[in-house]
């Protein structure tokens, strides 16, 4: 668990930046070379690049080189991680209001039926 913690602290790191996060909505759409990606954001090559090199340690995005163009693409199992912590947190929120929905409604007094 340690290790997948880790990578789950990586994951929401790398999305918790606004550059980042477009780049992976981007890439929602499919794969797309490097230029391309960098070309929205005002910042030269090589810090767009660092945004790039976070996204690929924390194994959202993979890249290949063909001939003198990088193509970059999703990986959608890291994402699935994500989605699925937050699915738990829900779940367990979701259990702790109806909890607390039956409480409330038991402290309202009953109506008699006279």
């Amino acid at each position: 668990m340690p290790n997948q913690e880790a990578r789950l602290d990586r994951l929401f790191k790398a999305l918790a930046d606004p550059t980042r996060r477009a780049v992976v909505a981007r890439l929602c759409r499919g794969p797309a070379a490097v230029a391309e990606l960098a070309r929205p954001f005002d910042m030269a090559l090589p810090s767009f690049l660092q945004h790039l090199s976070v996204l690929k340690a924390c194994e959202l995005i993979e890249s290949q080189k063909s001939g003198r163009v990088r193509m970059v693409r999703l990986r959608p199992k890291a994402l699935r991680q994500a989605e699925s912590w937050i699915a738990q947190q829900r779940d367990q929120w979701e259990r702790r209001l109806d909890q607390f929905d039956d409480y409330v409604k038991s402290l309202k007094p009953k109506d008699d039926e006279s």
